[in-house]
């Protein structure tokens, strides 16, 4: 078998290839079952019929993942023994080609672009790092990138190159004929992700969310007709990033923990998705299927400040904007939600759904309260303002802080800022305040102020730190 390889010389990579051997078959998978998990995980479970002779036998396995992890590899069978497994996965390409046919002869073949009069040379390959370096005759040459028109005839595969990856396995059978085995393996390069469309109607109250779950095949096979499973699993999250300003974090979008049940499939902890039909997964593919569809869930805006620890802004920060939901049987979506994103939009004056931001979630249980920063509001601002500081004792223990949170409110309706005073570390106490505070845990103090249409408001609050 001869193969022929284009090549514009000595670059760091061949080029494309023209060749003699055949075009890659249809896939060699048989019933295939995909279990993906989202930390960039997957079980596959492949059943084939294979023809075993009695006794001691290789038998091969294309199409596996080109990611396989081989530790996790086992073969289930009738009476059969695994003596060993080797996974190939030295794939055949033009680069892999020359790097393979160091120390071999090949032939080079040069077109003479002015006549059309093809040259042929037969060539032995000194080296293929980073440019192909050929002994001919007896010269050295380094093929160069001249634009020439230049190709490479091989005089063969050579060993262990694959078409597609290979999984080779040695097995024993104490008898001989047809039976089905059943390949089992863990790879990475396949994971999954919800992602969450929301129309958000404000005069309404209501919303509508589409859920959809995306499939990324990064594992370097396709799995064709294959009955897939999606298990949902670990939590992410985003990093904050540092624009050079102190700003608190949003707060995480999980509010209040949900109690109740999705009706759904589950195994041990999980939530399992089966998607409705089998589909094929193809490499270097995303592919999206509808799970979740609501029309008129309760939803409502909101805005949310933080100020991260009794100190001063120099200048005013915008508020929040928080979508507040919840995904309880009734009143809410009605479902478990898996970790993914959840990008909002609203119709605009013509009726356009317009986006207007978006927040990640974690893995959520049914029945949770949600609130997702989706933003900054443009016209909603809160400063706060140490007024005055002062140390109540000579060691420097102690100290009274007060407090002005100024609020205004551009916009042409009112609104309510939910104001949080985080960092309330140590033994602090509120010695006065002008509205009545709220107290979730030990370190926050909340008020909710009513920041009248293009007005504004002002909390003021003293307290009282040991350390």
């Amino acid at each position: 078998m001869r193969v022929v390889v284009g090549l514009l010389a000595a670059v760091a990579a061949v080029p494309a290839v023209a060749q003699s051997i055949p075009a890659p078959e249809a896939s060699a998978q048989g019933n295939v079952a995909v279990t993906i998990y989202n930390n960039n995980l997957a079980l596959v479970q492949d059943r084939r019929e294979l023809t075993l002779p009695a006794g001691r036998s290789r038998q091969e396995f294309p199409d596996v993942s080109a990611q396989i992890r081989a530790e996790t590899v086992t073969l289930a069978g009738s009476d059969i023994g695994i003596v060993e497994q080797n996974f190939d996965y030295d794939l055949l390409s033009p680069s892999a080609l020359m790097q393979k046919a160091v120390g071999e002869t090949i032939t080079i073949v040069r077109i003479n672009p002015a006549t059309g009069a093809e040259t042929r040379e037969r060539a032995r390959v000194l080296a293929a790092n980073g440019g192909v370096v050929l002994q001919i005759g007896d010269r050295i040459e380094v093929l160069r990138d001249d634009g020439l028109p230049v190709r490479v005839i091989f005089d063969k595969v050579p060993e262990g190159l694959r078409p597609r990856p290979t999984l080779s396995v040695t097995l024993t059978a104490p008898r001989g004929g047809r039976q089905p085995v059943t390949l089992t393996y863990l790879t990475p390069g396949l994971g999954w992700d919800a992602d969450y469309v929301a129309l958000f109607d404000e005069a309404a109250g209501r919303m509508n969310v589409q859920g959809w779950i995306t499939l990324n095949n990064q594992s370097g096979t396709a799995y064709r007709n294959a009955e897939v499973v999606l298990v949902a699993g670990a939590v992410g999250g985003e990093a904050q990033r540092y624009d050079g300003r102190f700003r608190p974090s949003p707060p995480p979008p999980l509010r209040n923990a949900g109690t109740e049940t999705a009706n759904r499939e589950r195994i041990g902890d999980y939530y399992l998705y089966p998607l409705p039909e089998r589909t094929t997964i193809a490499q270097a593919q995303q592919k999206q299927v509808s799970f979740l569809d609501v029309s008129g869930a309760p939803a409502q805006r909101a805005y949310e400040y933080r100020n991260g620890w009794l100190g001063s802004s120099d200048q005013p920060v915008s508020a929040n904007t928080v979508l507040r939901f919840s995904t309880g049987r009734t009143q809410g979506l009605g479902d478990a939600l898996p970790a993914g994103t959840v990008r909002v939009y609203q119709r605009d004056s013509r009726g356009t759904p317009q986006f207007v931001g978006e927040s990640r979630i974690g893995h959520t249980p049914m029945g949770s309260e949600l609130g997702l920063t989706t933003g900054q509001a443009f016209d909603i601002k809160v400063q706060p303002t140490v007024e005055q500081r002062t140390r109540l004792d000579s060691d420097g223990s102690r100290w009274r802080t007060a407090m002005r949170y100024k609020l205004t409110n551009a916009s042409p309706r009112p609104v309510t800022v939910v104001l949080f005073q985080d960092g309330l570390w140590g033994d602090t106490r509120i010695v006065s305040e002008s509205q009545k505070s709220e107290r979730n845990s030990a370190d926050a103090a909340i008020w909710r102020v009513a920041v009248p249409a293009n007005g504004e408001a002002s909390v003021t609050a003293v307290f009282d730190t040991r350390y």
